[in-house]
């Protein structure tokens, strides 16, 4: 297949086996700059793998991996590279510094930042207080600026560490369940968050939540057993009788 110039990332005959077990089975999977997209699948269907792959944590036995509209090959690159190519990854648990406040997190965060302790000791420039102010607008923490992260809502702390992958500049954001355990108001915040960062980010969510799902998606990818069963808007994805049978766990409904 010719490479089209408009992939921020594309992934061909990737696969991976664990013990025997393949994780991730010929997966082709290409996506647009600007785009979010929404990753379902059963527990198992190798969704976490998935990131692990793209983030470099893990490496696949074959296929491979293109960022960007320059095709830069992550294969070869070690967890950091990909970090500093534009890649940031939310884990499902949010990985905040508790001790410190929203507006160091975010600094602390910031592309280019030199570890903690000239972070934290050095004079903030105006240029970095007006970006964090401006993170912290676009996340709706402005009011908690000061607080310790630690004293966040479960919510509020997914929104900062969304904020904290926005500091680094990340081009690519990777999303691990964000509406995990949030309560309905949290989930239809998070979802619009998210809404308003495609087009200036690509963004891969993998979710459960199918409420969820339906208030964010465009096109959603179903990965059964480390391959995709089907691409398509919420409806098409959730009416294909494959999908009904591996994921709802059910023949036919009548209702």
């Amino acid at each position: 297949m010719t490479r089209r110039k408009d992939f921020i990332l594309e992934a061909e005959d990737v696969c991976k086996t664990f013990d025997g077990f393949k994780a991730i089975s010929n997966l082709n999977f290409y996506m647009d700059e600007g785009e979010l997209r929404t990753v379902i699948g059963p527990n198992g269907a190798g969704k976490t793998t998935f990131l692990d792959l793209i983030t470099g944590r893990t490496k696949p036995d074959t296929g491979s991996i293109r960022f960007g509209r320059e095709g830069i090959d992550l294969i070869r690159k070690n967890e950091y590279e990909i970090y500093r190519l534009g890649i940031g990854r939310k884990f499902q648990t949010p990985t905040v510094y508790t001790d410190h406040t929203v507006f160091e997190n975010l600094l602390l965060s910031l592309e280019g930042s030199r570890g903690v302790f000239s972070a934290l000791f050095s004079r903030v420039t105006s240029e970095q207080r007006d970006r964090i102010h401006e993170i912290l607008k676009t996340i709706g923490l402005s009011a908690r600026v000061d607080a310790k992260a630690g004293s966040l809502a479960h919510g509020q702390k997914q929104w900062l560490e969304i904020g904290m992958l926005l500091a680094q500049n990340a081009r690519l954001l990777l999303v691990d369940e964000p509406a995990a355990g949030m309560t309905d108001e949290e989930t239809a915040k998070t979802g619009e968050l998210l809404l308003s960062l495609a087009g200036k980010h690509s963004i891969i969510v993998i979710e459960h939540d199918m409420v969820f799902v339906r208030q964010i998606a465009s096109k959603v990818t179903v990965l059964h057993q480390g391959t995709i069963l089907c691409e398509g808007t919420v409806d098409e994805v959730q009416a294909n009788e494959r999908v009904i049978e591996v994921y709802l766990g059910r023949k036919h409904s009548h209702n």
